[in-house]
């Protein structure tokens, strides 16, 4: 039988979480006011509606980058039966809570098709049949791309009928802008993903304890037993006199202040230890602690660690160089080995972990565009558009990270590609730092790391690095991350072969997407079901402050499944059990409550300096200076454009960030230039422009650039 659903008129209330991207207010919100009963057409404040029949089925290829994060329970995750939170047993093939969950409130029916790969590899599964799914995941240039050929609806014009996700991009006009795939059209052909938004992403994390115990107190580091350092080949990045002054965050977190780093006094302690020949560990580390002293004029005292992990830190990539080969040079005083990994990534053999390595490189040395929403591109200080990978200045931070791991500061199975992962590094005791997502690293505090003996993985301020963003000739020394949330790569669009002439199937997949922007629906979408959050007497939720704004506890239970099941990393625990964070808006504030005291510790003191702005970091909008501004996660190119594009092979399949995939940047970091044609920075850069493409590529990319600024403008 046919019946019209109409979603409430209240969902359309939207609110951002200040600070932290798309969030909501829930305080008028209770437990059942949206999550459970009432469905499907969202067009109330418009008159119009989104009809569909009671049990429309929506055939969903939809997921996140495995099998253990689609929209069903596998075998590996159900076993024989696993019993959640809410009470109920669930075996493998049933949809996860979540999607159980938007069965009832949308009174549709899921047909999981998710073959359980990433965004890129299901879309291209699909892509030929099209007609067998209704909504598929898919890469934003994917979709976009598809779009344009005629194989995507195009959502906007359905927008008038769905007045949350409508209500949303009205508020944030950025994101209008990073999901545009036409400007004469103005179409959309993906739903957005946001992994928190306008909000820093990966930070550098260390082993706070280390750094105490080599830097800090009085008098001569005297260790029983230390190491020879290799020889030097890391040469200095800042200058090795003069003087230059930074900002930073006061000790107490209350303002910001000046410090000044003074070569005059100090020299370069890189350029000393280099001079220096023959040094062991314990001379490196006396030698790094009067350096700190002198250049800072006792500003850290003895508690000479905070120049690395305090909250008014202000390391830069010579003084973690130096701090390296201390730690390399010390592990008989550290671990109690002969061994310590200095800097690594989350997965050694995983060339998407591996491709953290650069992202790094470019906040340690000042280059934009290797943390970019797109690609490898940055808008230059001239408004135009530029590629990290045809810049001579990224290959020359490449070079430095290469001297790095000569010197055996980079771990060597990172060097080696060999099967490590931070686990087992931090479990050992033998990795210092990586370059990561806090929560899901900082967990470790709990559940391998020995507390009680002062073990502590944490965040640290990002580093200070000259960066060229217009205002001065010589650049400008600060703090600055490229690691600035936003849309993210991934989405979900509706296959037009899939819906075809079938009104419900395009309705049905319409108010689903338009009901995961409502606040029920972002609650949904992050949390689980109500089940899993806690309720007060009444049966509305249980709140707390989140940068403003009321957001739901969750619940005892949950909190204990999240430890049992997942070892407290709340993203796995999510997409794997609850079905949630799989795409559309994650709320932080989940994610908070599932972080240690170390990691709220770490990423404390980071919020803090960007709300001071002492950490400088791109905007979501066109920024009066164009350096700062984001680089939208697509452009509008044309099919013809994108053909083009795809024409470009070695640009794509040398700059991958897939798993089994291979980077050239990171192979340079690895191994340094191995190719002919390829043997310093200038001639790899002209070799990626010329030879591969990249300038006819970025020709295309700013032409729609270009027509992406007129349609921003046109459409305040």
């Amino acid at each position: 039988m046919k019946s019209v659903k109409k979603l409430a008129a209240a969902f359309l209330s939207l609110a951002l979480l200040a600070g932290c991207g798309p969030s909501i207010n829930i305080d008028d919100n209770p437990s059942g006011g949206g999550n459970s009963g009432g469905s499907g057409g969202s067009g109330e404040a418009s008159g119009k509606t989104l009809d569909y029949a009671d049990g429309t089925v929506l055939r969903m290829a939809t997921g996140y980058n495995s099998k253990k994060t689609g929209l069903s329970f596998d075998a590996e995750t159900a076993g024989e039966g696993i019993t959640l939170a809410d009470g109920k047993t669930y075996n493998t093939g049933d949809l996860k809570p979540t999607w159980q969950e938007m069965e009832n409130v949308l009174k549709i029916k899921i047909e999981d098709k998710y073959q359980g790969n990433s965004s890129t590899k299901e879309f291209e599964y699909w892509k030929e049949r099209l007609s067998e799914v209704d909504i598929v995941s898919g890469t934003a240039a994917l979709l976009t791309e598809n779009g344009e050929a005629g194989s995507i609806v195009n959502i906007a014009e359905y927008l008038d009928s769905m007045p949350n996700f409508k209500a949303y991009l009205d508020k944030n006009p950025i994101v209008r802008l990073s999901i545009t795939g036409n400007t004469d059209t103005g179409a959309i052909y993906f739903s957005p993903y946001f992994d928190g938004v306008n909000d820093i992403e990966k930070m550098p994390l260390m082993r706070v304890d280390w750094v105490k115990k080599l830097l800090d107190g009085d008098g001569e580091f005297k260790p029983s037993a230390s190491k020879p350092l290799a020889a030097a080949v890391y040469q200095p990045y800042m200058p090795t006199s003069g003087k230059v002054e930074v900002d930073v965050v006061k000790a107490d977190g209350s303002g910001a202040e000046k410090v000044t780093k003074d070569y005059d006094t100090a020299g370069n302690i890189v350029d000393k230890m280099n001079a220096a020949g023959s040094l062991d560990g314990a001379a490196a580390v006396n030698m790094l602690r009067k350096y700190i002293d002198e250049a800072y004029a006792g500003y850290y005292g003895t508690n000479r660690s905070d120049l690395f992990v305090g909250q008014n830190a202000a390391w830069d990539a010579d003084e973690l160089v130096a701090l390296l080969r201390c730690v390399v040079a010390n592990p008989q005083t550290l671990n109690g080995t002969d061994t310590i990994q200095g800097l690594f990534s989350r997965e050694e053999d995983n060339n998407a972990r591996r491709c953290d390595m650069f992202r790094f490189a470019g906040t340690l040395f000042g280059v934009r565009g290797l943390e970019s929403r797109q690609d490898f591109l940055f808008v230059g200080t001239d408004g135009k558009l530029h590629d990290a990978r045809q810049e001579v200045s990224t290959f020359e931070a490449l070079e430095r990270m290469n001297a790095m791991a000569k010197e055996g500061l980079i771990s060597k199975a990172f060097v080696d590609m060999s099967t490590e992962n931070t686990k087992t590094y931090l479990e050992n005791d033998l990795g210092f730092m990586h370059y990561d997502y806090n929560q899901t690293q900082t967990i470790y505090n709990e559940t391998i790391l020995q507390k009680d003996q002062g073990e502590k993985y944490m965040a640290v301020m990002v580093p200070v690095a000259r960066w060229y963003d217009g205002s001065n000739a010589d650049g400008v020394y600060m703090h600055f991350t490229e690691s600035w949330r936003s849309v993210k790569t991934d989405g979900w669009g509706i296959s037009k072969a899939g819906v075809g002439s079938d009104t419900n199937k395009l309705n049905a997949a319409l108010a689903l997407i338009d009901f995961a922007y409502s606040p029920k629906g972002m609650v949904l979408l992050s949390y689980g079901p109500d089940a899993f959050i806690k309720t007060k007497g009444d049966g509305s939720y249980e709140t707390f402050d989140f940068n403003g704004t009321q957001q739901p506890v969750i619940s005892d239970a949950t909190k204990k499944s999240l430890w049992e099941l997942a070892d407290g990393n709340y993203t796995n625990f999510a997409r794997w059990y609850l079905g949630s964070t799989l795409s559309f808006v994650k709320n932080q504030a989940f994610e908070y409550q599932c972080t240690c005291d170390a990691g709220q510790e770490g990423a404390g003191n980071i919020s803090k300096a960007i709300g001071l702005g002492v950490i400088k970091h791109p905007e979501l909008g066109l920024a009066s200076n164009s350096w700062y501004t984001s680089v939208p996660t697509v452009l509008p190119t044309t099919t013809v454009e994108n053909s083009t594009i795809n024409g470009y092979t070695e640009l794509s399949q040398n700059f991958s960030s897939s798993k089994g995939d291979d980077s050239l940047l990171v192979q340079l970091i690895a191994k340094g230039y191995t190719d002919a044609t390829m043997k310093d920075a200038k001639s790899t850069a002209d070799t990626i422009a010329n030879a591969w493409k990249g300038a006819q590529y970025l020709a295309l990319k700013q032409d729609a650039w270009d027509r992406a600024v007129n349609f921003y403008n046109s459409h305040k």
